[in-house]
């Protein structure tokens, strides 16, 4: 139609994925304000399920190579089309800076999947969003600087914590404006950025109505070995969730208190993790259930006594930033254990809406283990005010709002003529 609005590309590392709800959740919003999206994704999907709002989501998916190997005709006729566009020398002199400074396979390969993107993006398409700095930000940067348009960025967390500063700074100096999910990624950033204002914060948020409040838990106390206290935990397993301390702080335990723990997450190291509880002696008190859709997560809340998750800096300095599942577990009504990481004391007050204790501290999370484990009463006091904390403050509208509107701001064709 003439005179319409420009389609956004979102650019993302893998599409569908489960444990990337948030960016689902935030393409279904925008597309229930009336914002065309084409989704594209570096790779293909290879979780076992989806979450139910992907099957909402309307958009096209364009897959680019995930490596330029998979399928090399259609990145050399793209490399080809690429050289003939008036920015592709531009774009290529960027990528040899990138290259001196990190001489990988990567390097190239997101280079090569910029080609792609840029010679296959439709001509509707006039503005490029990326979720992640890294990798996925830099076929974004490539892609524009060829075509000619303007992109902007989400920062979530190991994309900003584990991304050298060099490639911060001048992502950060090209992109018209980031957002990011946590006032800490945000502070960070903004003294990378050529002014304070090109970074903005933009809590993710819930889609609160998705989550019921859990009501009528039995006040188990853990003296009952047919009734055990519930524990719940969801993440993937990698080192910056802390699993491996839980465990070790699980078998610190009196044998008098009795518990069991349900893990639902994917990872690279579960196998090493079901060892170490079988080390333990463990085993017959944990289920791990893998990766899960959205329904099956909220029914494990509804289901617990306490939900844990002792979160740490990775040795690689990847980090979370929010975990929505500490919100989700709190918007069920859970009382949450986590750890003083990042931005989780942004949503948990300890000893009021939850409790935190120092990361990779073994002594400090037996004992509040411990201690929530064979108290009722507290953990109901702490899940009443973590979900009146969650529901206030932390629903997902005033997000999207903000990033619908930063979004169509831009995406007139007036607008779309000046960036070319």
């Amino acid at each position: 139609m003439a005179g319409a609005a420009p389609r956004v590309a979102v650019i993302v590392k893998g599409y569908p994925r489960l444990s990337e709800t948030f960016i689902a959740q935030e393409i279904l919003g925008l597309q229930d304000r009336g914002l065309d999206q084409l989704i594209v994704s570096l790779r293909h999907p290879t979780d076992p399920a989806i979450h139910p709002v992907h099957r909402r989501i309307r958009s096209d998916v364009l897959y680019l190579p995930e490596y330029l190997h998979d399928d090399p005709a259609r990145v050399a006729a793209a490399r080809d089309w690429a050289r003939a566009q008036p920015g592709y020398a531009r774009a290529y002199a960027a990528f040899r800076r990138d290259l001196s400074r990190d001489r990988s396979h990567n390097r190239w390969r997101r280079f090569g999947q910029a080609c792609v993107l840029a010679r296959e993006l439709p001509d509707d398409v006039g503005w490029l969003h990326v979720h992640y700095l890294h990798t996925p930000a830099a076929v974004a940067r490539y892609a524009a600087i060829i075509r000619g348009l303007p992109w902007t960025a989400s920062a979530h967390a190991k994309d900003i914590w584990t991304s050298e500063a060099w490639e911060l700074r001048e992502k950060l100096a090209e992109a018209r404006w980031v957002v990011t999910c946590t006032e800490v990624n945000r502070r960070f950033l903004a003294g990378l950025a050529p002014s304070s204002d090109r970074v903005e914060l933009v809590y993710h948020g819930l889609d609160l109505a998705r989550f019921p409040t859990g009501t009528g838990r039995p006040d188990r106390a853990g003296s009952r070995a047919d009734d055990p206290v519930r524990l719940v935990c969801v993440g993937r397993a990698v080192e910056k969730k802390g699993l491996d301390l839980l465990l070790s702080a699980l078998a610190r335990l009196p044998d008098t208190l009795h518990w069991s723990l349900t893990h639902i997450g994917g990872g690279e190291l579960l196998g090493r993790l079901k060892s170490q509880a079988d080390a333990l002696n463990l085993a017959e008190r944990i289920q791990w259930r893998g990766a899960l859709d959205q329904d099956d997560v909220i029914a494990a809340y509804l289901a617990a006594d306490l939900f844990v998750l002792p979160c740490r800096i990775a040795a690689s300095g990847d980090r979370d930033g929010l975990p929505n599942v500490l919100m989700e577990a709190q918007a069920c009504g859970l009382p949450c254990l986590s750890t003083r990481v990042s931005a989780i004391p942004e949503l948990i007050g300890d000893g009021e809406t939850g409790v935190l204790v120092p990361p990779d501290d073994l002594e400090a999370l037996t004992g509040a283990l411990k201690g929530l484990i064979a108290d009722p009463e507290r953990r109901r006091a702490l899940a009443t005010a973590g979900e009146t904390r969650v529901r206030r403050d932390f629903g997902m509208t005033p997000g999207l709002n903000r990033i619908h509107a930063k979004l169509s701001g831009g995406l007139t064709p007036a607008r779309r003529r000046e960036a070319r």
